[in-house]
C-alpha cells in the first residue's frame, strides 16, 4: 500500500470514525487437529503513526510491514517456522488501524475505543514512550492484551508490573549498551564526549544508559556536553552551533523519525559530521529515504538485526525481499520490529489453543503463553526474558554508513554483532545499576 493510500484511511479523530481493514472473504479451512470454528476471526487493533513527523520514516513503514505480514498469514505463505496454520491459530486476522499521533490522553481514549466499541481481542504497535507509559495501566484495567513495538524507555516494566502488558522488542538499554561498546572499539583516541537528544524519556534514558556504558567501558572520556531540544523541534541551528564550539570528539544521539531527518539535513552542509564522530542509536531507517544526502562514516544501529543487517534465514530473507518489492523502499527497523509484535502474539495464541483444546484463547490465557516465550523474527530468535517474562531481549547490530554508487543507496560496513545477553541486563536487575556495577552476567563473545 502507497504513502497516498495509507493518508486516506488514517485516523484523526476517534476510532468511532476511523478506517478497518475488512477480513479476508476466502479462508484456508481448518487444520487438522484444531478446534477453532472457520468462521471465527481474531480482530487485531494496529497503531503507530500515520501522521505527523514521525509517519514518513516510521509509523507508515511499520504499518505497511504489519499489513504485508497479516496478508502473508491470513494467505498461509509466511515460511518456515510459520508455514502452517493460517492467521492466527487458523483465524483469519481482522485489522482496525489507528493513528497513533495525538498525545498521550488521545491515545488513551482511542485504545479504550478499540477494546470497548471495536472489541478487538488484542492490540499491537504503540513507538512514542510516553503513549506507551500512559496506555499499560489501561490495558490492564481492560484486562486486554497489548504487544508494543517501540516505546525504548526501560521504564514501562522496571518502574511498574503489568499483567497484559507486553513488549516484543528489546528496549533503549540494548541499543546505548551496544554502541558504547562500538564506540570504545572503533574509536580508541576519543577523549571527550557530547549528548544531544530529545527531551522526554526515550532521549534521557538514552543518554543517561550510553554515558554510563561508556564510563564503564572507557573511563578515560569526558562528558562535556548535554544537549536537550524538544521533541519536534525542527530546527536545530543553535544545537549545532554549541556541537561545533565544544569539539567533542564524540556526539551521542537518539533521535528518529523527522527530527532525525532534520538534524542530519541541517548539521551536513555545515560540516559538523567532518568535525566530530556522531553517533546513533537508530539512524538506520532513515538511510533509504535520505540516499546521498546521508553523510559517509556515520555509526549507527537499528535497534536490532533489522533491514540490511539482518540474519541471513529463511524467514528474513524472505520478508526484506517481498517489503521491497511490494513498496519499492527496503525495509528498516520500523518494518523488522512491528512485525514481531505480530509473530509473538500469534505464537502465543497458538501456544494458548494448545493447552485449551483448540478454541479461541482469551486475553489471560494469551498472556500466560506470552510470557517467557522465545519465538523467531526476522531479526532473528526474541526471548520474553526479562521484566518477569513481559520483557524481550534480542541482539544488535552497530555500523557505519557508506554510498554505494553501485547499487545507488547506503549501506552499513564493518558491522558488529552483539549477543542479547550481551548487551540486555539479567531479569529482575534494573538497567541503570546493571550498567553502573559494570554489566555483571553479561555474556559477551569479544
Amino acid at each position: 500500500m502507497k504513502w497516498e493510500e495509507i493518508m486516506l484511511r488514517k485516523i484523526t479523530g476517534s476510532i468511532g470514525v476511523g478506517l478497518r481493514a475488512a477480513s479476508l472473504l476466502t479462508v484456508a479451512s481448518v487444520c487438522a487437529g484444531s478446534a477453532a470454528d472457520a468462521e471465527e476471526t481474531f480482530k487485531l487493533g494496529l497503531v503507530n503513526f500515520l501522521s505527523g513527523p514521525a509517519a514518513d520514516a516510521f509509523g507508515v513503514p511499520s504499518m505497511n510491514g504489519g499489513e504485508l505480514m497479516i496478508d502473508a498469514l491470513n494467505s498461509g505463505d509466511v515460511p518456515e517456522p510459520y508455514a502452517g496454520m493460517i492467521g492466527f491459530g487458523d483465524m483469519p486476522i481482522e485489522i482496525v488501524q489507528v493513528d497513533e499521533t495525538g498525545g498521550a490522553q488521545i491515545q488513551i481514549q482511542r485504545f479504550r475505543d478499540l477494546v470497548q466499541r471495536e472489541e478487538v481481542d488484542a492490540i499491537v504497535g504503540y513507538d512514542g514512550s510516553g503513549d506507551c507509559l500512559a496506555v499499560a495501566p489501561i490495558a490492564d484495567e481492560l484486562k486486554t492484551v497489548v504487544v508494543f513495538s517501540g516505546c525504548g524507555t526501560p521504564r514501562i516494566f522496571e518502574e511498574n508490573s503489568y499483567e497484559y502488558v507486553f513488549r516484543a522488542g528489546s528496549h533503549s538499554t540494548m541499543d546505548n549498551v551496544a554502541l558504547a561498546h562500538y564506540i570504545a572499539r572503533k574509536l580508541p583516541d576519543a577523549k571527550t564526549v557530547a549528548g544531544f537528544n530529545q527531551n522526554y524519556s526515550w532521549g534521557q534514558d538514552s543518554w543517561r544508559d550510553f554515558s554510563l556504558a561508556l564510563k564503564e567501558l572507557r573511563p578515560d572520556i569526558e562528558t562535556i556536553g548535554e544537549l536537550f531540544p524538544e521533541t519536534g523541534a525542527g530546527q536545530y541551528g543553535a544545537q549545532i552551533n554549541v556541537l561545533m564550539r565544544l569539539k567533542p570528539d564524540v556526539v551521542h544521539s537518539s533521535l528518529w523519525g523527522g527530527d532525525l531527518e532534520a538534524f542530519l539535513l541541517q548539521a551536513g552542509p555545515r560540516k559538523l559530521f567532518d568535525r566530530t564522530n556522531v553517533v546513533f542509536t537508530m539512524a538506520e531507517h532513515v538511510l533509504p529515504r535520505l540516499g546521498d544526502k546521508v553523510p559517509e562514516g556515520l555509526m549507527t544501529g537499528g535497534r536490532g538485526a533489522v533491514g540490511a543487517l539482518h540474519p541471513d534465514t529463511p524467514l528474513a530473507n524472505w520478508f526484506y525481499t517481498a517489503y521491497e518489492e511490494k513498496y519499492d523502499i527496503p525495509a528498516v527497523q520500523g518494518p523488522f520490529r512491528f512485525v514481531q509484535t505480530i509473530l509473538g502474539l500469534k505464537t502465543a495464541v497458538e501456544a494458548a489453543m494448545q493447552e485449551n483444546g483448540g478454541k479461541k484463547p482469551t486475553s489471560e490465557e494469551i498472556a500466560a503463553a506470552l510470557k517467557f516465550s522465545t519465538f523467531d523474527t526476522p531479526s532473528g530468535p526474541v526471548e520474553m526474558a526479562i521484566g518477569d517474562g513481559h520483557q524481550a531481549i534480542q541482539g544488535n547490530a552497530i555500523g557505519i554508513s557508506k554510498w554505494n554508487a553501485e547499487e545507488n543507496r547506503v549501506e552499513l560496513v564493518d558491522v558488529e554483532y552483539f549477543s542479547a545477553k550481551c548487551i540486555n541486563p539479567p531479569n529482575g536487575v534494573m538497567s541503570e545499576e546493571w550498567i553502573k556495577e559494570g554489566f555483571p552476567g553479561a555474556e559477551c563473545d569479544n
